[in-house]
């Protein structure tokens, strides 16, 4: 591994492998989840959704579709044993995953993009000494636009203690209507967007701050991830 990509990992707590799947590997899940998705009548246009799913907040929207769709071979066809090598350096040791490849679907035309009102969070706890506890894996399935749903990072977030009075200002200015990206430039802290084309991989430091997005396009978000931990 590039001894760069490693340097831009520890710095900025995530790694873009652009173009690291090939198309012709995405294509088969993308044609799999349209259907599926027409056959629960959500169709890739957005029609069809039940003014149940529509009146769902966005995080339990996403939560939602995305479970209703199963894709045989996910996990064996992203997780290769390139991209897990290369996860395991950048890890420097050995990684488990305690649960498959789940995808991330949003459906079309959610509402205005916006970075007010996301759920900004981290998916396990972080201990004393903030070391990394592990990688996320995020696969672009299809081609997603800037503001089309892609899931979002605080970048360096990684670097600020937890519990620390910084920590608290953070998750403050994110609660914030307005100027958000501003005064994380401020704080050397930066959004990341994990829009890109389909077969693009993003690699994130599970202490980063992240987000689901609005996905403000007539396309439906099509992304899969996959969580593997450090053992300390």
């Amino acid at each position: 591994m590039q001894a760069d990509r490693a340097a831009l990992f520890r710095t900025h707590g995530y790694l873009r492998l652009d173009g690291f799947h090939p198309k012709d590997r995405m294509h088969p899940l993308k044609e799999h989840i349209g259907k599926e998705l027409r056959r629960l009548n959500m169709g890739v246009a957005g029609k069809g959704i039940s003014r149940q799913i529509k009146g769902m907040p966005i995080f339990q929207q996403i939560t939602r579709v995305s479970n209703s769709i199963k894709v045989p071979g996910l996990q064996s066809t992203l997780m290769t044993s390139e991209l897990l090598a290369l996860m395991g350096e950048l890890a420097g040791g050995a990684l488990s995953c305690p649960q498959d490849a789940q995808l991330l679907l949003s459906l079309p035309q959610q509402g205005d993009w916006s970075l007010s009102g996301l759920n900004w969070h981290v998916d396990i706890s972080i201990d004393a000494r903030n070391r990394l506890p592990g990688i996320q894996a995020f696969v672009l399935i299809d081609d997603v636009a800037p503001r089309g749903g892609a899931t979002l990072a605080i970048a360096g977030s990684h670097r600020i203690e937890p519990g620390s009075a910084a920590r608290h200002s953070l998750r403050d200015i994110l609660k914030a209507p307005s100027g958000i990206e501003k005064v994380l430039r401020d704080m050397d802290l930066d959004v990341i967007e994990m829009s890109g084309r389909a077969g693009d991989v993003v690699l994130m430091d599970l202490r980063l701050l992240h987000a689901p997005s609005i996905n403000s396009t007539r396309h439906t978000r099509m992304m899969a991830t996959a969580r593997y931990f450090l053992a300390h």
